[in-house]
């Protein structure tokens, strides 16, 4: 029995009820994953949202600029009080390490300076105290207390039933 060659016989075609197949698709992306989700039912977190800017009952009282004056005042109140507490420390401290010898020699009978600097640490602390008052007193509570009366000047303006 003879068979005839391969390509002698026509290409078979499609039977007439089947429809060709829709062309090859590629697969839609994933949704990005959220690791917050243990469940894929759960709903989604919201979002944290800005709080809303509030703005002041009352108009600012005085210049930015007191507060600014106000501001820098008492950072230097507070550095001057702090570098003369602490800088007399410091000072015990270094001549203690560098100058042994000086520390451990006596000023009177049987007082070594030493014990004298480290005594004098006290009234130290308590100058630096008295130096922030005087000058906070002399300095400062005269721009506070002008700010504050401008502060109730503008109050009183903004609320006249003297309800804020």
């Amino acid at each position: 029995m003879a068979h005839p060659p391969h390509d002698a016989s026509p290409p078979p075609q499609p039977h007439p009820s089947h429809q060709p197949h829709p062309p090859h698709l590629p697969h839609q992306p994933l949704p990005p994953y959220e690791p917050h989700l243990t469940y894929p039912w759960q709903p989604r977190p919201r979002q944290p949202q800005a709080p809303a800017r509030r703005l002041p009952r009352h108009p600012a009282p005085g210049r930015h600029s007191d507060l600014r004056i106000l501001r820098g005042a008492y950072r230097g109140q507070r550095r001057v009080a702090t570098l003369t507490a602490l800088g007399y420390f410091t000072l015990f401290l270094a001549l203690s390490a560098f100058a042994p010898a000086l520390m451990t020699g006596t000023v009177t009978a049987g007082l070594p300076t030493g014990l004298l600097l480290g005594l004098c640490q006290l009234p130290v602390t308590g100058l630096a105290v008295l130096l922030y008052e005087y000058t906070a007193r002399r300095r400062l509570d005269p721009l506070a207390e002008r700010l504050r009366r401008q502060a109730d000047s503008a109050r009183a303006t903004a609320c006249p039933g003297g309800r804020p």
